[in-house]
């Protein structure tokens, strides 16, 4: 179940951008967080950009001057998390949007990944997160609300093989905020799920990926799912600018959004083979339930 109000189409919920927001973004350095960043900063907001190597982003400071902040950030390091989230706050005296963007993907089949890697993915995709988060949040009730924004995927919704372990820190991803909007709606605070289908970003290049040990075994079918991957249509994400604006301006913003016109089929096709399932199991379902009173 959502907790936030449904989007019953942007016409409705978009409201004119009154006033310029404070963004705070993490992995600002190539993909969709350097899309979104220069299309705030384009239209005269103001940016926290960080990434894990400053250098990657101090073009943004020669092209946008005093509107963005640029801050090296590794988000597995909870206290210079929390220590740039309070400079971030501290040099523009608020946050309106808070997104966190950073993340890689792990590639190989579940037999073949360590504890290890497992444990580093999660740190970053799952826990990083967290902590910007749980920093962000006392300031944002402090003000009076913010937009907390999660980039997560469609594969937050349905799973490939192969990147079975990445898929699993975007369910957890999801789950996690899908809470944390009931809890904080109650402070004005809102919450969204960004959930791009297939782009060509450069999270497909050797610094968004990791690989695991290859056993022989997987060779084939690694090969035909690779190949699989590579002829799947990706869309432009310089075209999503607009759509991420519209969402921050929102007055009732949605908790999931889809980027893309492949995710909604494919999640609807996922969810029907679900219900299908569940239902053609429910007399054993239900009877599993017992007695007890």
């Amino acid at each position: 179940m959502e907790h936030q109000q449904e989007n019953t189409g942007a016409q409705n919920n978009v409201t004119p951008n009154t006033g310029k927001k404070v963004w705070f973004i993490t992995g600002s350095s190539r993909g969709f967080g350097r899309v979104w960043a220069e299309a705030a900063l384009k239209r005269g907001d103001k940016v926290v950009a960080t990434a894990r190597k400053l250098e990657s982003i101090a073009d943004l400071k020669e092209k946008y001057g005093d509107n963005v902040l640029t801050l090296a950030l590794d988000v597995t390091n909870a206290e210079q998390v929390k220590a740039t989230i309070a400079q971030a706050h501290a040099h523009f005296g608020r946050l309106d949007v808070v997104l966190n963007n950073a993340a890689y993907s792990l590639v190989g089949t579940i037999e073949e990944a360590s504890a290890d890697e497992i444990r580093a993915l999660y740190e970053t995709n799952v826990i990083g997160p967290v902590a910007v988060i749980q920093a962000a949040l006392p300031l944002l009730r402090k003000q009076g609300g913010g937009h907390i924004i999660g980039t997560s995927s469609n594969v937050g919704q349905i799973t490939f093989p192969v990147i079975g372990y990445y898929c699993s820190t975007k369910w957890a991803f999801e789950a996690i905020h899908e809470s944390l909007a009931a809890e904080v709606k109650q402070f004005g605070v809102k919450v969204t799920l960004i959930e791009p289908g297939a782009y060509a970003t450069e999270f497909g290049t050797p610094e968004s990926l990791k690989f695991t040990q290859n056993l022989d075994v997987y060779e084939d079918f690694k090969q035909e799912f690779f190949g699989q991957l590579g002829s799947m249509e990706k869309g432009d994400p310089n075209a999503t600018a607009d759509a991420v604006l519209q969402i921050v301006d929102a007055e009732n913003p949605p908790l999931r959004f889809f980027l893309g016109s492949h995710c909604l089929p494919g999640v609807r096709a996922a969810y029907n083979e679900r219900l299908k399932t569940w239902e053609e199991w429910a007399d054993v379902s239900s009877a599993a339930q017992g007695n007890v009173k």
